[in-house]
């Protein structure tokens, strides 16, 4: 036929784990009001993607929606695509995970509109060859890639206008180009200039498909455009350009495509995602020159071959890299995932391990995973959210192995895919995860009742958008910005400059530091350079040890302590039936003409900063202030956390009086909404000023607790149970 054929895709999605407001204010804002306007435009059928955690949260409050979308279907003005259920990376789980999520939002979709999906939705356009073979065993025929993705395996724009195949193994899906253009154009430009593009498809290539799949939210969800999709008409002045035109663009969806045109041809697509994940997942220096040299190149004659044949961007797995707190959820997943699978080998009903199945779903969620123009990995909510489910998912299991009563067990392996041994404490209050080749830190400390994990912290570190905050303080026009901000800076809150500060080592729990005698509060608030030691991330050796109820990690270290060379023995102890881990810390050959402080950071993740319902309290119940509150004290045996809330009640103690710093850790990102400070953590950092002398014989000696639960009491007339056998413990390597 003469004329084009136009396949408009929306994919509306909110995560795992986001607020309840967020999604009410996203379905007022943008998914209701679209609805509104597209039924009332037979002429414009659509193509609809809803995500599976969106899904659940329209039925549960807005079923109405979801009875007008199926009318829509059953009219064949709507086509359903389908897609793992909770919206994971594929290529970030495992293939069993990626066609059971794809399976179950299949047979959900159908109960819920009448109708199985033939196509997918991608998340995240994240592409890799091999998630063919996973995307057929689903049951899915085709899916979208950004037109980034063909250029990146040598294709012109202008060939991009019809569906292609490509195959692994094979087995053989469909792909149909998504083109950047129209998602530049569509909503931002006024409808005429997609009219004068498509009239230029048109006569270049007669019969062309052009397919415009992009986030729904962008239509009244996103900042500033509700007023200009819907109070200023842009959205019915589109559809009635559509509709006037309907002689020679002929709107139609995904399915029909495929019905009535044959592919073009046949394709490999090389690892990808949308262009702009490409850049985001690059170190910043990386992406600074990365956008130095396409500035370079934009005039060039040669840029569009440039473009096609030379990429430039990352792999989006490297997002694990640069975040490690990515890869901590990751390989947490896959753990739970290994578990799971395990479970049904040894014979178990699949329908009995349901429940911890969609809860490990739930748990894949990409949005925490990485960081690029929106928060994502940079919301505290949304990896507590991740946590959650996997936690939930844990005990399940456990409840289904039978695995009910008191007990307490050591596991010694390479939890996190490092090549070094972790090792794992769990009784069935808490789950402790250890790193002795890097501190020996405490970096995962789960409470089972209420699905949290303590340590689910953020690092302060250098993104490549942070020079704009610089270059707008000091007064500068314009700064090397990303391409989502350089049109204009908004800062969601003041003074971000002051937030700039970058940690010098991970913010976990148990990280032993040697500060110098005048080191100050402020001093470990704005990571200046005082560390005297070598013991934060160092390597520690540690051995396994067991006692009729208890389970012990103890770990050594020679190091540096302002240049004296002395001796860390730190020794975990976990007791079956009691949410406390007790770390005991013997120092040895401490100098004896001269004084050091040490201190031991301890990191509070997953509660809130600026809420008066969380907040510190002495031990007397005397409240200290907010989580996000600066607090120094001097001869402190401990304090309390409390958290209201969840509730949740955290009781830290050490045997030696000592001083006390106290202090939150705020990053600043970028969000769609703008610049913004966001409260991650908060520091408790016990230190004392010791020295060597004939009385001590260089030692000194000190055991902290950290105990968990609705509130702090006796252990006495606890249980004691049994301690389980660990399937590798030992000496650690």
């Amino acid at each position: 036929m003469a004329g084009v054929r136009l396949i408009l895709a929306l994919h509306i999605h909110q995560p795992v784990g986001n607020f309840d407001g967020v999604f009410q204010a996203a379905y007022d804002d943008s998914y209701k009001p679209f609805l509104d306007v597209a039924e009332d435009y037979p002429e414009v059928p659509f193509v609809l993607h809803i995500s599976g955690p969106l899904l659940d949260w329209l039925s549960a409050n807005r079923p109405e929606y979801l009875v007008r979308v199926r009318k829509l279907v059953e009219a064949d003005r709507v086509e359903i695509l389908g897609g793992p259920y909770h919206e994971p990376i594929l290529p970030n789980i495992p293939h069993r995970d990626r066609v059971g999520q794809m399976r179950a939002f299949g047979t959900r979709l159908k109960s819920v509109f009448g109708s199985a999906p033939k196509g997918m939705w991608l998340p995240e356009r994240v592409w890799e060859q091999s998630l063919v073979g996973s995307i057929v065993e689903a049951g899915l025929e085709y899916t979208l890639l950004d037109d980034f993705h063909f250029e990146r395996a040598g294709m012109e724009s202008k060939s991009l206008r019809g569906f292609y195949l490509t195959e692994d193994e094979g087995r053989l899906l469909k792909l149909f180009p998504n083109s950047e253009q129209l998602r530049y154009l569509i909503p931002w430009k006024e409808p005429h200039e997609t009219y004068e593009y498509l009239k230029q498809v048109a006569h270049e290539t007669p019969g062309a498909v052009l397919v415009c799949g992009d986030d729904g939210e962008k239509f009244g969800g996103w900042p500033q455009t509700h007023d200009h999709v819907f109070a200023r008409g842009w959205l019915r002045r589109f559809f009635d350009m559509l509709r006037g035109n309907r002689e020679w663009i002929e709107c139609t969806t995904l399915a029909r495509a495929v019905e009535s045109s044959l592919p073009k041809g046949k394709i490999y697509i090389p690892d990808a995602s949308y262009r702009e994940m490409t850049e985001w997942v690059l170190e910043p220096e990386r992406y600074l020159e990365l956008r130095a040299a396409q500035r370079d190149l934009q005039d060039s004659l040669n840029a569009g071959a440039i473009r096609r044949l030379g990429g430039g961007g990352g792999n989006w797995r490297n997002f694990r890299v640069k975040y490690p707190e990515s890869d901590e959820m990751y390989v947490r997943m896959l753990a739970v995932s290994r578990r799971l699978a395990e479970a049904e080998a040894s014979g178990i009903d699949p329908a009995i391990v349901e429940s911890a199945r969609m809860d490990l779903y739930r748990g894949q969620c990409n949005c925490p995973y990485w960081h690029g123009a929106f928060g994502g990995l940079y919301l505290p909510h949304l990896r507590n959210a991740i946590y959650k489910h996997l936690i939930a998912a844990d005990v399940e299991l456990d409840r289904i192995e039978g695995l009910t009563g008191p007990r307490v067990e050591a596991v010694v392996q390479d939890w996190n895919l490092d090549a070094r041994n972790e090792v794992r404490l769990r009784n069935e209050s808490l789950t402790a995860f250890i790193r002795p080749a890097q501190g020996a830190q405490l970096y995962e400390l789960d409470v089972h009742a209420p699905g949290v994990n303590l340590l689910a912290t953020l690092d302060r570190r250098v993104e490549a958008y942070h020079q704009v905050i610089v270059d707008a303080a000091l007064g500068h026009a314009e700064g090397d910005a990303p391409p989502s901000v350089s049109q204009g800076v908004l800062f969601k809150h003041p003074d971000l400059d002051r937030l700039l500060v970058y940690d010098r080592s991970p913010r976990k729990a148990f990280v032993d530091h040697v500060y110098p005698l005048d080191a100050t509060l402020d001093d470990a608030a704005r990571c200046r350079d005082i560390e005297r030691g070598d013991f934060a991330a160092g390597a520690y050796l540690g051995r396994v040890s067991r006692e009729p109820s208890a389970v012990c990690l103890e770990l050594e270290r020679t190091g540096l302590a302002d240049g004296h060379s002395i001796h860390i023995r730190k020794t975990y102890r976990l007791v079956a039936s009691d949410p406390c881990i007790t770390v005991n810390y013997q120092l040895s050959q401490l100098p004896r003409d001269r004084s050091i402080r040490f201190g031991v950071e301890l990191n509070v993740a997953a509660l809130a900063g600026h809420a008066p319902d969380r907040n510190y309290r002495t031990s007397e119940g005397e409240s200290l202030g907010m989580l996000s509150s600066r607090i120094e004290r001097s001869d402190c045996h401990g304090l309390r956390i409390i958290d209201d809330w969840m509730p949740l009640a955290i009781d830290l103690s050490w045997t030696q009086p000592g001083g006390l710093w106290c202090f939150p850790v705020e990053t600043v990102s970028q969000s769609e909404g703008g610049f913004e400070g966001v409260y991650q953590s908060s520091v408790i950092l016990p230190h004392w000023e010791l020295r060597g002398d004939d009385a001590n014989g260089g030692k000194w000696e000190v055991e902290i607790r950290w105990r968990v639960g609705p509130e702090s009491g006796s252990t006495a007339g606890r249980s004691k149970g049994q301690v389980r056998e660990s399937v590798a413990a030992g000496q650690l390597e």
